[in-house]
């Protein structure tokens, strides 16, 4: 399938979701969603859900938490993948807020129970992407995944018009929620981004304005 919400990234696109979060503040009606990757985490087959932060990993969440603090954010949502979770525990904390998790917007699950190595991950990736509904032997498909992520997107959206919420997430997952709004977002994009990665969707209603990467500094990739 081509030119679909599931296509890679052309450079041009790339381009333009890489530039910097326009530091001026938000229409009334617009809404900001922060979706924050997680921090490193070393990567442990078959514990998606426990596995945190690694020691880099958590100093990655603090730097990129400070810069943040600065966006004004009111609400803080979260997979439930510790690692996602945590890497916005320091923005939510210093908020005085807690964090409400969304199963839906777990990480999508590419290689079952069977671990594919490095090269047989980035082919079932590769797959997964030009193929919206192939899914993968104890997987989702990227249609799958995307639909169930992006319900909770929606009902943010109308739930708390015109806030700021940040959103703990996953690189495959936050790509598949930002393709469903612009194409351009696609396997070229999942592969560019950092761990932790920022990004702030803008929304009018429910109608997607753009997104913007939030730099951080502090050996950012």
């Amino acid at each position: 399938m081509s030119g679909g919400p599931f296509s890679g990234a052309t450079g041009a696109a790339a381009a333009s979701h890489h530039a910097g979060a326009d530091a001026s503040g938000p229409r009334p009606t617009e809404t900001r969603l922060y979706f924050v990757r997680h921090a490193h985490s070393a990567y442990e087959h078959g514990r998606e859900l426990e596995r945190g932060l690694s020691a880099a990993g958590e100093a990655e969440a603090r730097a990129i938490c400070r810069r943040l603090e600065r966006e004004g954010i009111e609400r803080f949502v979260s997979s439930p993948y510790r690692r996602a979770i945590d890497t916005i525990r320091p923005l939510a904390d210093a908020a005085g807020q807690d964090i409400e998790l969304h199963a839906d917007l777990r990480e999508r699950l590419v290689s079952g129970e069977r671990d594919l190595g490095p090269e047989g991950f980035l082919e079932a990736k590769r797959r997964c992407y030009a193929e919206p509904d192939y899914r993968p032997p104890g997987g989702e498909s990227s249609r799958e995944a995307a639909a169930r992520a992006v319900s909770v997107v929606r009902g943010l959206l109308r739930e708390h018009p015109g806030r700021r919420i940040a959103i703990g997430t996953h690189g495959d997952i936050l790509t598949l929620m930002l393709g469903t709004f612009d194409p351009g977002f696609g396997y070229d994009f999942w592969q560019s981004l950092s761990m932790p990665d920022a990004y702030c969707a803008r929304f009018a209603g429910e109608r997607f304005l753009g997104a913007e990467r939030i730099g951080y500094g502090c050996g950012e990739k």
